[in-house]
């Protein structure tokens, strides 16, 4: 039979081990607590899933030069209905443009032929290559100078002798129906012409709701 100082003996070593397996218990809650409630780490942000509200659609157009020059002509001949001189633009390998100027008391006949150079922004220029008024020996600036003074032209088309070019704001046009109008490229040797029409959905009267 076991004294009794073995048995505190005994008492004591069960003591302990209860109290060491109570720490461990409590240390293994706490680990699991922390891992519960410790905040996340943030990762990177997610990119939007917001579409942008799309308000028009693009579409390419592929035509010739013949094509365009019969619009154009007919454009300029509602345009100048009234006008004292007249003009038509001819496309050829180059950009032609026939008609006439008032010198002294008389009109002389005027060509004049550019290169068209389509800009970064959808709008067009047309190089002065050659011109010519009848017979006169004018300068070009001078002559230029002449057509901006004489010859009607829409609001979005600037005459700058000085350059010897002439500016055509194409994405400037007023349309009826809203369109707008970019030129896309112009190859006339090559007789390939295209442009970008960006067609508004609301002058379809179609109201688009944002995503």
């Amino acid at each position: 039979m076991a004294t009794r100082g073995e048995q505190n003996r005994n008492k004591g070593r069960y003591k302990k081990l209860f109290y060491g397996l109570l720490l461990i218990n409590v240390i293994v809650v706490l680990v699991i607590i922390a891992l519960v409630f410790w905040p996340a780490a943030e990762g990177p942000p997610r990119p939007s899933q917001e579409r942008p509200a799309v308000e028009s659609s693009e579409f390419t157009i592929r035509t010739t030069k013949e094509n365009l020059n019969d619009l154009v002509n007919g454009y300029l001949d509602q345009a100048l209905t009234g006008s004292r001189h007249q003009y038509h633009i001819s496309l050829e390998e180059d950009v032609h443009l026939i008609g006439e100027l008032p010198v002294f008391s008389t009109t002389v006949p005027l060509s004049v032929h550019f290169e068209p150079l389509v800009q970064d922004n959808g709008d067009l220029v047309l190089k002065l290559k050659s011109i010519s008024l009848g017979l006169l020996e004018l300068p070009n600036q001078r002559i230029m100078g002449y057509m901006d003074d004489h010859l009607p032209m829409p609001s979005w088309v600037t005459v700058n002798p000085r350059e010897e070019e002439i500016y055509i704001a194409v994405t400037e046009m007023n349309l009826q129906s809203n369109f707008q109008v970019e030129v896309e490229h112009i190859d006339l040797e090559a007789n390939h012409l295209s442009f970008k029409l960006r067609v508004p959905y609301r002058s379809l009267g179609i109201d688009m709701v944002e995503p």
